[in-house]
């Protein structure tokens, strides 16, 4: 038997699965390396194929946007039909991932995924046609016994005017329209937490609240990243990589508080196991474990935005308190076509369209616009929400094509 697997597999269960059937004389190959393998690992009466060849590679938040060049995608599919082998390509359309679907990697440190999926795949993530496309069809058109078919018309895209939003909600005064909190003598992950009907909270962000007398250094292990406030000032964030934040002089009891989100879940590799979001054990101010908290669960299903009916909205202020929900209203007089949104200003947060989340979005790169599909879209008034972190700026803007930041080829 001969098994050809991407190399993300290579160290994983496969491999020792394969290797305790001693009836198997399996060989192991990975083709990404190796595009021809096929045809000198099998024996001529076994089909050959490469079940997954990369066709670009996905992006992570602070990095570049990946791309392989189309001659090389090119170059590799011509050697591996000629090899005898039949292929799958990995991505042939790209993708997103809508809401707080994205993954991340976790192998010497943590990235969490992009929202948009487009991998500089053959297609696009809204469809649209790439290099890659025009000479994969020109070459199978020449092995191809009988003429292709022509190819589809596109989606039309649009840039709709810029959107300001006008109306405002901070995070703190949304708390009174939530449920209650869950109170807990020691912090709790999310997926343990109370709620849903006992399902824990799989999404989002996770509130936790304490009461603290003194300053101090502040520490713990927060999944994924955990912003802190005094109150409602912000004084910094806990992450990987930050484990340790200094609360700065205080005076009396004060509220402390870390809103961690859960910035994407792995799905393979040795940390699969360790997947857990939230405050992970004890949480310390100088060395001592800090207790009574309240949780607030911040899922952002499209019900938890039913609570704030319009009257719990206020007009934007010249200086907003963050983190805060901001409201706006796109019309659109025709059928809605496919747009991008960009938000040129913002810092980083999540987007709802009609209730429904659309994804995330940060300025540090590499992504630059959102793929919002027509079909999210109403003929007349939508709804757009923004929550946002930090900072936000004065209005939305729409494109007709992405901005998927800067590039770096694969090699």
């Amino acid at each position: 038997m001969s098994v050809f697997v991407k190399e993300g597999d290579l160290d994983q269960s496969l491999l020792w699965m394969i290797k305790q059937d001693r009836r198997s004389s399996a060989k192991l190959w990975d083709v990404q390396q190796h595009p021809t393998a096929p045809s000198c690992a099998c024996p001529r009466v076994q089909p050959k194929m490469v079940m997954e060849y990369w066709t670009g590679w996905f992006d992570s938040w602070g990095g570049p946007h990946n791309i392989l060049d189309s001659s090389e995608v090119l170059k590799t599919v011509s050697a591996i039909l000629d090899a005898g082998s039949s292929i799958n390509l990995y991505m042939f359309h790209g993708g997103t991932n809508f809401g707080f679907i994205n993954g991340a990697m976790h192998f010497h440190e943590y990235k969490s995924d992009v929202t948009s999926y487009d991998y500089d795949a053959v297609l696009t993530e809204a469809g649209d046609y790439t290099a890659k496309y025009f000479k994969l069809r020109g070459f199978f058109g020449s092995i191809s016994g009988v003429p292709l078919p022509p190819q589809p018309d596109l989606l039309p895209k649009t840039a709709y005017e810029p959107l300001r939003p006008y109306l405002y909600l901070s995070l703190w005064d949304a708390l009174k329209y939530m449920e209650e909190p869950v109170n807990s003598e020691k912090p709790v992950n999310m997926e343990n937490l109370p709620v849903n009907n006992g399902n824990g909270q799989s999404f989002g962000y996770t509130l936790y609240e304490t009461t603290i007398a003194s300053s101090g250094i502040l520490s713990g292990l927060v999944r994924d990243r955990g912003q802190v406030f005094v109150n409602t000032v912000s004084v910094g964030f806990l992450d990987y990589e930050r484990k340790k934040i200094v609360i700065p002089l205080i005076q009396g009891y004060t509220r402390l508080r870390i809103l961690v989100e859960n910035r994407g879940r792995v799905n393979y590799g040795n940390n699969i196991d360790d997947q857990r979001k939230g405050l992970i054990g004890n949480i310390y101010l100088n060395d001592s474990p800090l207790k009574k908290f309240r949780i607030y669960s911040l899922d952002m299903k499209k019900s938890f935005f039913q609570r704030f009916s319009i009257d719990k909205w206020s007009p934007i202020p010249e200086v907003p308190t963050f983190p805060a929900f901001f409201l706006g209203a796109l019309s659109i007089s025709l059928s809605p076509f496919d747009t991008f949104m960009k938000l040129e200003g913002w810092e980083k947060g999540v987007v709802f369209i009609n209730g429904q989340n659309l994804g995330r979005y940060w300025n540090i790169g590499p992504q630059e616009t959102l793929y919002l599909p027509g079909a999210w879209l109403d003929q007349g008034s939508n709804q757009v929400i923004v929550f946002e972190e930090k900072m936000a700026g004065p209005v939305i803007q729409f494109t007709e094509t992405p901005h998927l930041g800067r590039s770096q080829y694969l090699e």
